[in-house]
């Protein structure tokens, strides 16, 4: 569908890469990887012709259409949910309206003989086989199964899409990306604003979807699940094999091996050859020889090793100051936005040098008691910090809280303290910031490198208590790995809200599960957490799969009733929305027959279409009836 050939990107002296050169084609799933700062974004905004590389041509088939999900996105306020995602069905929308006003002109008309009723009918019919063809009695059902399964609930349909966060109007924008069927699908970080429910839908949808998808992802688990082959930019090359990320690592591990297996041996032979040069120049009756060795030698193909990216950024979380004993102590803490109970009568006692996971799904209030703890929102109940504590915060979305006109070294040194105002570049060198790259724009930086300085300014800041809201959103595996080790090598106290299993495990030795409105504290790691919840992993915790039964907690059956209540209801809202289409199309078609009856049968196939139609609708009416005895069932 696609054909990329020798793609080379430079800007400021940089190449960014050079001669690429791929294809994407039908059933390819492929996951776009890389260092942070290696390109990635740039070569999905070149694929969505959103950018020209320097060199280098893309082609693509005719009629091949190409989505586009970025890391940013500008949305036009005053639409609702609902309202904003049917702009991904602009056509049908347009015939909706269409529709309606040649039917208002047709009420008001009595020129029934007349060619402009005619030709009123004509408009009316196409238009009517257009938006049927177009799937328009069922594009509203498809976008509420959408909606939901990427975290909407119904009362959210009918909210301005500018009373929600960034995150979630995010997830409006890939909902209408999804709904357009695009051939090529291209996600940049699709995951980092979705909790786990919706992540696995995702992957459920994208393994069911027919058109080609690139994709740009530091879950592991997700392009495991998601992609058939992975495309690595490594120094400026790209790295191609048709395997899903963790067999391409196996496949890469291998390969390297046998290179250096070769390298050495040929270095072995070129050693010899050398030697016998070095033999055969003292006799001049074997010069000859010794000139033919050192024109073999010259024309030898050295065998050269795939590069790795070994560069990695040096971090460590000094602590300022010992603190108290007792660094937070809550009493019936509690929280509520409007009639909405978050947090309810709280009490939590930490203590110094603790490490603890925030666990539980989400809206369940980790990051809002993340917020108050660090006092960025206000709380019913009491909440005090003991004696010389200095609090560390990493918000969710640090890295878009940066000013973007502000170079890297002013973004650092606003930062600053005194005391470490002098070594700021030293600092930003660890976080692999050096040289004319600290004059380079915040507002050009990719989401990892906004993600790296943003922890840059965090560690200039003293602190004792770190609290860190989901940091590793837009860090490479490498960046993550040594996240961890910092954090497990920190000697203050940390307090963490994360998704991800991989990185929490043995690091906390604490876990706070978030659930009905209440902290529950366990003690042990998430390891110990997980086993004695009898949970496999933390993805069971946020589908919120039933624990062991308990006074109140509804039993299995109890349990895949209402699961299979819920699947039938959504059924019979599918059905009851086709239902009304029909009923509307028949009606009008009946008024068009009352009205000019030797006009109307004119259209081709009329009969068939008439008749089609209302064999449907009685055989909805008959699954209407199923599903409604169904429900009655299950009581």
């Amino acid at each position: 569908m696609l054909s990329a050939q020798d793609i080379s990107v430079s800007f400021g002296g940089t190449t960014l890469f050079e001669s690429l050169s791929f294809r994407i084609g039908a059933g390819d799933r492929v996951g776009l990887v890389g260092k942070n700062g290696a390109g990635k974004s740039t070569l999905l905004k070149l694929i969505a012709q959103e950018q020209r590389p320097t060199t280098g041509d893309f082609a693509l088939e005719k009629h091949c259409s190409i989505g586009y999900l970025a890391q940013d996105i500008d949305f036009e306020e005053g639409r609702t949910v609902l309202e904003e995602s049917y702009q991904a069905f602009a056509e049908l929308i347009a015939l909706e309206k269409k529709q309606e006003q040649i039917t208002n002109e047709l009420l008001e008309r009595t020129d029934y003989e007349s060619e402009a009723y005619a030709s009123l009918l004509v408009q009316q019919a196409e238009a009517g086989e257009r938006y049927e063809l177009l799937g328009g009695y069922t594009y509203q059902a498809k976008v509420e199964r959408v909606l939901k399964g990427l975290g909407f609930l119904e009362t959210d349909f009918d909210r301005p899409t500018e009373t929600f966060s960034g995150g979630w109007r995010m997830r409006i924008e890939l909902a209408k990306l999804l709904l357009k069927d695009h051939d090529i699908l291209l996600l940049d970080e699709p995951t980092n604003h979705l909790d786990i429910d919706s992540i696995v839908w995702l992957e459920q949808f994208l393994n069911k979807y027919k058109g080609a998808v690139v994709l740009v992802s530091h879950d592991k688990m997700f392009l495991d699940q998601v992609t058939n082959r992975t495309m690595e930019i490594i120094q400026r090359q790209l790295y191609d094999f048709k395997k899903p990320y963790s067999k391409y690592l196996e496949v890469r591990a291998e390969l390297r091996e046998k290179q250096l297996a070769a390298q050495k041996n040929q270095e072995k032979k070129i050693q010899q050859t050398e030697q016998l040069i070095e033999r055969f120049r003292a006799k001049a009756s074997k010069a000859s020889m010794a000139q033919s060795l050192i024109k073999r030698l010259d024309k030898m193909d050295r065998i050269e090793i795939d590069p790795e990216e070994t560069e990695a950024m040096k971090l460590h979380f000094p602590v300022s100051k010992q603190p108290g004993k007792v660094v937070i102590e809550t009493e019936g803490l509690s929280k509520a936005y409007g009639d909405h109970q978050v947090l309810s009568e709280v009490d939590l006692l930490i203590e110094r040098g603790s490490k603890i996971a925030f666990v539980g799904q989400n809206g369940q209030g980790k990051s809002t008691l993340a917020k108050i703890l660090v006092g960025e929102l206000t709380s019913k109940g009491h909440m005090q910090l003991g004696h010389n504590v200095e609090l560390g915060y990493f918000a969710q979305d640090q890295s878009q809280q940066l000013d973007g006109s502000l170079t890297v070294l002013d973004s650092a040194l606003d930062s600053a303290t005194e005391e470490n105002r002098k070594s700021v570049r030293d600092v930003l060198g660890a976080f692999l910031f050096r040289g004319e790259e600290v004059d380079k724009k915040v507002a050009v930086l990719s989401g990892g490198e906004r993600n790296r300085l943003a922890l840059c300014k965090l560690l200039l800041q003293p602190f004792n208590l770190l609290v860190m809201d989901e940091p590793t959103n837009h860090l490479d595996l490498q960046s993550k790995s040594v996240l961890k080790e910092a954090l497990r090598k920190f000697e203050g106290t940390l307090l963490l809200v994360s998704h991800d299993r991989d990185f929490l495990q043995d690091l906390c030795d604490g876990v706070f599960e978030f659930k009905n409105q209440k902290v529950k504290e366990y003690l042990g790691g998430v390891a110990d957490y997980l086993e004695y919840k009898k949970l496999g992993s933390l993805k069971e915790l946020e589908h919120g799969q039933p624990e062991k039964k308990e006074k109140g907690t509804p039993s299995g059956n109890d349990y895949r009733n209402q699961k299979q209540r819920k699947k039938i209801q959504n059924k019979l809202s599918n059905v009851e929305r086709e239902i009304k289409g029909l009923e509307t199309w028949i009606k009008d078609t009946d008024v068009a027959l009352e009205i000019n009856y030797d006009q109307t049968i004119q259209q081709a196939d009329f009969f068939d279409i008439y008749h089609s139609r209302k064999k449907s609708l009685e055989t909805l009416y008959v699954q209407w009836q199923e599903l409604e005895e169904q429900l009655d069932t299950l009581g």
